[in-house]
């Protein structure tokens, strides 16, 4: 088993997250992107990202083996307590537990932010086929997301048509008068040493 630490995510990880990510792009229908980003490209989401939320990044024996982050959910002021959630881990990685540990880190993040609830955005196959299997829905169903609903043949790739399903999480209650977000950027230093290393 491996140790795996958590950090937050730099712009000269951008190489390295993309490598995670081409397989994704390229072999699965588990991002309905069609081209892979250039560094350039990937480096500025990092950067864009992290002006307000997290980006996370996994280690073990000092590679980075997966990432997550979240993004605003709609963009609308009344859903600033909403974020939609992303993960992506090493295809070596997969089934070790990186994955709950990812979300862990970032939910304990997202809490600290006065974030209040997850969405997760899904692409569900109508049967498993070589691109796409029901993995991800039974992962996010194992760490506590509930399935919402399902959009139909809402996503087109490799010649197929893809139903994207919404799943949600509660990390909070849902005040009268909920406190203001705060920036991940204002709480990041709360949790070096803790839950981040450096």
């Amino acid at each position: 088993m491996f140790d795996i630490t958590f950090r937050t995510a730099r712009l000269s990880d951008a190489e390295r997250l993309l490598e995670i990510y081409r397989p994704y792009v390229e072999n699965t229908a588990i991002t309905f992107e069609y081209e892979v980003p250039s560094i350039e490209e990937f480096r500025g989401r990092i950067e864009n990202t992290l002006r307000k939320y997290p980006y996370i990044v996994a280690e073990a024996d000092d590679k980075v083996v997966g990432y997550a982050y979240v993004s605003s959910f709609v963009g609308r002021a009344a859903y600033d307590w909403s974020v939609e959630t992303s993960i992506y881990l090493d295809n070596d990685f997969h089934g070790m537990g990186a994955g709950r540990k990812l979300y862990e880190t970032l939910e304990t993040i997202l809490k600290e932010m006065n974030i209040i609830n997850l969405n997760a955005c899904i692409g569900v196959p109508k049967s498993p086929d070589e691109y796409l299997t029901n993995n991800s829905v039974e992962f996010h169903s194992h760490i506590g997301y509930k399935y919402v609903g399902k959009f139909h043949d809402s996503g087109y790739k490799f010649s197929k048509w893809y139903d994207m399903a919404w799943m949600e999480k509660m990390i909070g209650d849902h005040p009268e008068k909920p406190e203001p977000i705060r920036n991940f950027n204002a709480v990041r230093d709360k949790f070096i040493g803790n839950i981040l290393t450096e």
